[in-house]
């Protein structure tokens, strides 16, 4: 079939959608929700068979959904409608929820229904939640529609419904004189990602993001108990709570510390070692040690790693490298491996330029560490999406290991034309041949992770349930196994061969020569694209790798 996709934007679902569909077979071009007369250009020149919107913010125009076959995807479960679906769910406290594909009609929601998929709720964050169970709820809901309309003889079911308004900031209010944690982390969880809680810090108002349970520390309800890195305490009536990230009016979301400097005043709260804590608590680098095995987590908000946090990052895996393990495990975050460079940090940095070159040499530090460990065998556990200087961090480890489902986009064109470092240059062409590496570098979309396995880019695709049970099944067997020595041996020459071949300090020379220049040369794409990512301005136009039917010649090709 031809699929037009109507977005507000390319996320994460909409990618994995775009995957799947094209796995089957389906030509899928996409426009973003801009104007009606846009999305009205974009039926005609495409001329869809179905047209799909997996995640708009506005209605589909009746000029549209009264002449063509207009699927929408509601992430509710059947006879839920409105806005907030998943907002009311996780703050009222449902132990299920769903999604459903409706036929698009004037009555926002209230179309028939094609299909539709539910799941446990967990008391989580909305934005992780988004990317693990309702995507995957999706993209099942989705392949039976598609299936059903390519057959041509499914009738959609019309069901009763209820109502809700859009989510508003009076139903999202926070008392920390009287609510407790749990209803505070609820609410907080409910509003992560977009848009946020209405609060204040040190007397300023302010956007609360990224909350985190504290099970020890107590104090006065209200009150600010300390910091930890980049994150704050504050206290509620029956305990604490971890504030991970602020955005104050008319700027943009940052780590709570570096909003609010003031926040450095206050105790510092830090942790005894790299250890997992054994209560509920901030902790955004983490280690446990099993069978031979240490596992290093790095939990980054969104996947993004500023300067200080690679910097940490490199010091815990030097530490863990000096441990008497056999085998490291990366396991990166729950919901993000790594995303690169953390571009928020570095545009409310002073200079812009200097901390992106501080920050693209913290994390080239980094993946050097990993590539030059001797001592152990080492694994990257992507479990959590993965993009930019992130898919080849993860690649510098000597397997890589990736969940099914993960979304990858190893490109970095699209912020700016960056050159990009972590040494793909040494680490993906011996993967996937010279043309190959040059086609990944300039598709600029997104990849599956079977897809990546298929292209030699990565080693091996873990099914999504029990991954991390797999991972460390999969790591301890590595350690004990009975030629371990000489893998360990046979790593080592190859990097003595490599090195003396070409060394690792030339490949990085070269990659940062290209990076200064998108840094300070005269060409500012990088800068301007950064500042339209991190402020989330609204698109005008859609990039024509995503738009097919936009493309000239795109009839001719057909």
């Amino acid at each position: 079939m031809r699929i037009l996709f109507l977005t507000h934007s390319f996320n994460s679902l909409t990618q994995r959608l775009y995957c799947e569909l094209s796995q089957l077979g389906h030509q899928i071009s996409i426009e973003f929700d801009i104007t009606d007369s846009v999305s009205e250009e974009a039926v005609f020149l495409f001329k869809p068979d179905l047209i799909l919107a997996p995640f708009l913010k506005r209605a589909i125009p009746e000029s549209i959904w009264s002449r063509h076959l207009c699927l929408v995807v509601h992430p509710g479960i059947v006879g839920d409608r409105g806005p907030s679906a998943l907002d009311w769910a996780i703050q009222n406290g449902a132990r299920e929820w769903g999604v459903t594909v409706l036929q698009a009609e004037a009555e926002m929601d209230a179309g028939p229904v094609w299909a539709s998929a539910n799941f446990p709720l967990r008391q989580e964050k909305k934005s992780s939640i988004y990317r693990n169970e309702t995507t995957e709820a999706v993209v099942q809901a989705v392949i039976v529609t598609v299936n059903r309309v390519n057959g041509g003889n499914f009738q959609p079911l019309r069901v009763a419904g209820q109502a809700h308004e859009l989510m508003k900031q009076k139903d999202r209010a926070i008392n920390w004189q009287t609510e407790t944690s749990a209803v505070i982390l609820a609410k907080l969880n409910a509003a992560d990602g977009f848009p946020g809680i209405a609060n204040e810090l040190f007397g300023q108002p302010c956007h609360l993001f990224d909350a985190w349970p504290e099970a020890m520390l107590k104090g006065e309800p209200g009150s600010l108990l300390g910091y930890r890195e980049t994150a704050i305490c504050r206290a509620t009536v029956d305990g604490a709570l971890w504030i991970g990230h602020v955005k104050k009016p008319a700027g943009i979301k940052l780590p709570a510390t570096q909003a609010f400097p003031e926040a450095l005043a206050l105790p510092e709260l830090p942790l005894a070692d790299y250890g997992k804590s054994a209560h509920a608590t901030w902790q955004d680098i983490a280690y446990e040690e099993v069978a031979g095995v240490g596992f290093l987590s790095f939990e980054f908000y969104n996947g993004a790693m500023s300067t200080r946090q690679c910097q940490r990052l490199t010091a815990a895996f030097l530490w863990a490298s000096s441990r008497p393990t056999r085998v490291i495990v990366l396991r990166g975050g729950r919901d993000f491996w790594s995303n690169g460079v953390h571009l928020n940090t570095i545009e409310a940095a002073e200079s812009p330029s200097d901390e992106s070159w501080a920050n693209i040499n913290a994390i080239d530090d980094l993946a050097e560490a990993i590539l030059r460990c001797e001592t152990q065998l080492t694994v990257a556990a992507v479990g959590g999406n993965t993009g930019a200087g992130g898919c080849f961090l993860a690649r510098a480890a000597d397997q890589v290991w990736v969940r099914d489902g993960v979304m990858l986009n190893p490109h970095y064109k699209n912020m700016g034309n960056l050159f990009g470092s972590e040494f793909w240059t040494y680490l993906l062409p011996p993967r996937v041949g010279d043309a190959g590496a040059q086609a990944i570098m300039r598709h600029r979309l997104p990849m599956t992770a079977q897809a990546a396995v298929r292209l030699g880019f990565y080693d091996s695709c873990l099914p999504g349930p029990g991954f991390t049970v797999d991972v460390a099944r999969r790591a301890a067997e590595l350690a004990g196994a009975d030629d371990f020595a000489a893998q360990l041996a046979e790593k080592q020459a190859k990097r003595q061969a490599d090195e003396a071949a070409k060394p690792l300090a030339d490949y990085r020379a070269e990659e940062l020569k290209e990076m200064r220049r998108n840094f300070y040369g005269f060409d500012p794409s990088y800068h301007v694209a950064r500042y339209h990512f991190v402020t989330r301005t609204l698109h005008s136009w859609t990039p024509r790798h995503l738009a097919r039917h936009r493309d000239l010649d795109w009839e001719i090709t057909q």
